[in-house]
């Protein structure tokens, strides 16, 4: 009989270390993913891509809720995502300058750090005020000289939009819009994973392989479609954050503000200025980024003769949310609808 209890005992011992022993292994296997943490869309997207169906890494979306990069500031909460991160990948721009404080005390000190700006060097433009387009108010005494001038695309980046510093220029940093840089980005990611994770490298380069395959195509497209556009230049009645993406297929453009402005309103000379453009290339639209509510590109248009021009929307992606990325919203998605809608305007 004492030996039935005891059996009985010991089997019971038994299934409940067998339990914990399941629970800890559990445990360990989901602590032992890689964290990864991104400030914005084309990142993350990026990288689940990269993660493909490994399920190596747990992935966070840190600007998820659809506020503007630009006008992003981090919480408690996310500055501890990022302190215990494995992987954080972030822009590098001017907008991201809490970044660097965030980072400071960071509990894990063997956290690899992707600044975006940084992986493409050379690559990365400096913000540009092209002919017709208004500096910001506290800025335009910097480029009174240059408004006399026509600003050409295609010549060496002389008249830029700079910091208060006039010694430390601004750089563009919406690197995300040209597919070329994707690609670059992309490898540089994959990379940091292989390091971090040698055991699934070898899946993780072979998803690269396939997504850069899905980029040149895209790019391809891309270059078939504006060589075979009866116009090349676009007009923007709103800031202007596809620098990267006109200069990767020569297109020109005109716009009221550049790309990191925080102007909303317009001078008059700005809105005669693009009403006459509008006119003078016999455009049939005026377009808008995602997150513009159109009004400045209607006062446009109704300056213009052509009074039925259309309001076309390129996104952008600086404020995709959390719930349209766990949706059927992808990057090249995004890209894709950006060529259709870049095929009309310039019709």
């Amino acid at each position: 009989m004492n030996f039935r209890k005891t059996l009985a005992g010991v089997t019971i011992l038994l299934a409940l270390t067998t339990s914990v022993f399941a629970k800890a292994k559990k445990a360990d296997k989901n602590s032992g993913k890689i964290k990864i943490v991104t400030t914005i869309f084309p990142q993350y997207d990026w990288t689940r891509e990269i993660i493909g169906d490994t399920n190596s890494a747990n992935l966070t979306l840190l600007i998820g809720n659809g506020t503007d990069l630009h006008s992003y500031q981090p919480s408690i909460q996310d500055i501890a995502k990022i302190s215990t991160a494995d992987i954080f990948i972030y822009v590098g721009g001017e907008s991201d300058g809490w970044v660097k404080d965030a980072l400071k005390n960071a509990k894990n000190k063997n956290m690899t750090v992707i600044n975006l700006l940084e992986v493409l060097g050379d690559n990365v433009k400096e913000e540009q005020i092209v002919e017709g387009m208004q500096a910001e108010e506290e800025e335009e005494h910097h480029h009174d000289e240059d408004e006399d001038h026509d600003h050409e695309h295609h010549e060496a980046d002389e008249h830029h939009h700079h910091h208060d510093d006039e010694d430390e220029p601004e750089y563009d940093e919406h690197v995300w819009l040209s597919l070329r840089n994707a690609k670059e980005i992309c490898a540089a990611i994959c990379d940091a994973l292989c390091k971090k994770d040698s055991a699934n490298a070898a899946s993780y380069k072979v998803n690269l392989t396939a997504y850069t395959s899905k980029l040149d195509a895209l790019d391809a497209k891309y270059t078939v479609t504006v060589k075979a556009a009866s116009k090349k230049t676009i007009l923007f009645g709103d800031r202007f954050p596809f620098r990267y993406l006109t200069d990767d297929y020569n297109l020109k453009y005109y716009a009221a503000f550049v790309g990191c402005s925080a102007e909303t309103e317009a001078s008059f000379e700005t809105v005669i200025f693009l009403a006459k453009k509008v006119d003078e290339l016999g455009l049939n639209s005026v377009l808008k980024i995602e997150s513009g509510d159109g009004k400045l590109a209607r006062t446009i248009i109704n300056s213009s003769a052509n009074k039925n021009a259309a309001i076309l929307t390129l996104d952008s992606m600086q404020s995709v949310t959390t719930k349209q990325a766990a949706s059927d919203t992808t990057y090249l998605s995004v890209m894709e609808n950006n060529l259709k809608v870049l095929e009309q305007a310039l019709k």
